[in-house]
C-alpha cells in the first residue's frame, strides 16, 4: 500500500510540471517549481522513512531532470520509478499485510477507483499510466459534452439570424483533433477543435481552386461565384437573379453580402469569415443558457474562432471553432487553419484530413476488444515521450500506420511495453529512410467507410519527414534522441516492468 502511496505522489509530481516543459522558466516561476517539488519531496521522503526506503533522494532527482529541460529525462525518469517500486513490490512486507487485512472493504474501493478493479496482475507502468489516462478519458468525454451542446446552441441561433441573408450559410459542427479521438497530449488541457463546414448561400457557388496534388502547402483557394436563379426551381419569393438582373438588385438594394463582405476579390477570405464569427459569438453569447454557468472570453486569432470557458469554480475549457469547405462528398476539406509558423495569405485554405482522421479512431473504437491500450500508446508518446523533434502529429500518424497493420487485439494490457517498442521501431526505421509517409495518401488499406478524393487515393504519399532530407544536422539529433529512448525502453522491457 506504501508503494502505492509514493508512486502516486512521484506521479502527481511529474504530471504537475509536465506541462512547464519546454518553457523558459522566469525567477518566480522557477521558485515555484522549486517549492511544489520540495514539498512533494518531503511528503515522499516520509513515505519512504517509514519503510526504511529513504536511499534515493527523490526531490533532487526530479529537479535534476527538470533543469535539464529535456523530455526523454522525464521519461527516463519515470520508467526507473517504476521499475524500483516494481522490484519492492516483489519483496516480502509485513507492514503492508497488517494493512491489507486492516479492512477488505476500505482496499477494494482503492483498487476500484480507476477503471477496473482486477488489474493487478499486469506491470506497474501498465496500470499507473492507464488509471491516469482513464481520469484523462473522463475529463475529456464530459468536457465534449459540454463544448457539443454549446456549439450546437450557438450554431442554432446563427442559423436562425442568418436564415434570410447572403451570408455563409453554417452547417452543423464536426468534432476534430485529439480530444474527439479519445487522447491528448495535453491530457485534462486539452482543447476542444471544430470544424464548422460553411456552404454557400442561395445563388452563390464555391468553386475549389487546388493546388499541387501531394504537398503539404498547397495554394488552395475557393473562389465565389453568382448562379443563375432565372429558372422556376431555383427562384426564392420573386428574388432578382445577382448575374442576369444585377440593375434590378441594386434598385432594390440587394447585392451578395457574401461577395462584398466576405471576399477579397473573388475569393472567400478566412479572416474576414473567422472575425464575423467572433462578432455573432459575442452578441449571441447572451442569449445563451450556458452564459449562467460560464463566462466567455473570445481569444486572439486571425483564422478561427477560440474561446475561454471559465466556470465558478476557475476551471477553464478551451474551444476552437476552424471554418471548413468540403471537397466534393469527401471527408477531406479546405480549412481556414494555417501553420502557425509561416505565413498564409488569407485567401489561402489549407487542406486538412482531421475528419477523416476522427471517423479512423471511432472505427478502431468500435472494432477493438475491451482494455485495449493503442490511445494509451498513443498519449503517453505525445505527453511524455514527445521531443523536439517529433511532434504528436507524427506519433499520431505512426499508431495509425501500426493500427492499419497489427490486429487490435494485439494492443492489450500485457503487451503494452512491446507496443510502445513496435511504436518506436517503427518511428526508427522512418528515421533512418528519413521518411514516414502520410497516412491517407496512396494508402491501399483505407477502411471503406473514409471517403477520399480519387486524386488523393492514387497520389504518391507525402513524406512527413522532408524537412529532415533537407536538414542533415536536425536528422541526426532526432535520431539520436531516439535510439536513446529506445535503449532505456529495452532495459526496462528486461526487468519485466
Amino acid at each position: 500500500m506504501a508503494a502505492k502511496k509514493v508512486l502516486a505522489l512521484l506521479v502527481l509530481t511529474i504530471c504537475q510540471l509536465l506541462p512547464m516543459l519546454g518553457n523558459k522558466l522566469d525567477d518566480g516561476k522557477h521558485e515555484r517549481v522549486q517549492q511544489r517539488v520540495e514539498q512533494r519531496s518531503l511528503e515522499t521522503t516520509r513515505l519512504l522513512q517509514e519503510h526504511e526506503w529513504s536511499s534515493l533522494d527523490w526531490g533532487a532527482l526530479v529537479f535534476a531532470a527538470l533543469q535539464q529541460w529535456q523530455r526523454w529525462a522525464i521519461a527516463d525518469l519515470f520508467f526507473r520509478l517504476c521499475w524500483w517500486l516494481w522490484k519492492r513490490s516483489r519483496q516480502p512486507d509485513s507492514s503492508d499485510d497488517e494493512e491489507s487485512s486492516s479492512s477488505s472493504s476500505t482496499g477494494l474501493e482503492e483498487e476500484g477507483s480507476g477503471e477496473d478493479s482486477n488489474d493487478e496482475g499486469h506491470p506497474l507502468m501498465t496500470r499507473t499510466f492507464a488509471k491516469r489516462i482513464w481520469w484523462s478519458v473522463q475529463s475529456m468525454a464530459y468536457g465534449r459534452q459540454v463544448v457539443e451542446e454549446l456549439v450546437g446552441d450557438l450554431l442554432a441561433v446563427f442559423q436562425e439570424r442568418l436564415s434570410t441573408s447572403f451570408f455563409p450559410v453554417l452547417q452543423p459542427a464536426i468534432g476534430v483533433g485529439s480530444a474527439f479521438e479519445g487522447w491528448s497530449p495535453c491530457g485534462h488541457d486539452a482543447v476542444y477543435r471544430l470544424l464548422v463546414p460553411l456552404k454557400p448561400p442561395h445563388g452563390h457557388a464555391f468553386r475549389l481552386e487546388l493546388g499541387t496534388a501531394g504537398q503539404m502547402l498547397a495554394k488552395n483557394c475557393v473562389r465565389v461565384e453568382l448562379e443563375c436563379t432565372c429558372t422556376r426551381d431555383q427562384r426564392v419569393e420573386d428574388m432578382p437573379c445577382f448575374l442576369h438582373h444585377p440593375e434590378e438588385a441594386l434598385q432594390r438594394n440587394l447585392e451578395s453580402t457574401l461577395l462584398s463582405t466576405f471576399c477579397t476579390g473573388f475569393y472567400l477570405d478566412a479572416q474576414k469569415i473567422a472575425r464575423w464569427f467572433q462578432n455573432l459569438v459575442i452578441s449571441a453569447w447572451g442569449e445563451m443558457p450556458q452564459s449562467r454557468h460560464y463566462s466567455m472570453e473570445v481569444l486572439p486569432s486571425s483564422r478561427s474562432c477560440k474561446l475561454r470557458l471559465t466556470n465558478a469554480s476557475g476551471r477553464s475549457l478551451l474551444v476552437e471553432m476552424v471554418f471548413g469547405v468540403q471537397r466534393g462528398d469527401s471527408d477531406i476539406f479546405l480549412s481556414s487553419q494555417a501553420a502557425e509558423d509561416t505565413f498564409t495569405p488569407s485567401t489561402t485554405w489549407a487542406e486538412t484530413y482531421a475528419v477523416a482522421e476522427v471517423k479512423f479512431f471511432r472505427r478502431m473504437a468500435r472494432q477493438a476488444p475491451r482494455d485495449t491500450l493503442y490511445l494509451n500508446c498513443l498519449q503517453l508518446c505525445a505527453s511524455i515521450l514527445v521531443s523536439a523533434g517529433f511532434s504528436s502529429y507524427t506519433w499520431k500518424t505512426d499508431v495509425m500506420h501500426l493500427l492499419n497493420t497489427l490486429p487490435l487485439s494485439s494492443w492489450n494490457r500485457w503487451d503494452f511495453m512491446i507496443r510502445l517498442q513496435d511504436i518506436m521501431g517503427y518511428l526508427h526505421g522512418c528515421l533512418e529512410e528519413k521518411r514516414l509517409d502520410h497516412f491517407f495518401f496512396g494508402n491501399e488499406n483505407m477502411p471503406e467507410d473514409i471517403i477520399l478524393p480519387a486524386a488523393s487515393r492514387a497520389a504518391e504519399p507525402i513524406n512527413l519527414f522532408q524537412c529532415l532530407v533537407q536538414d542533415p544536422a536536425a536528422h541526426a539529433k532526432a535520431l539520436r534522441e531516439l535510439e536513446e529512448l529506445q535503449d532505456r525502453l529495452t532495459r526496462l522491457q528486461g526487468f519485466g516492468v
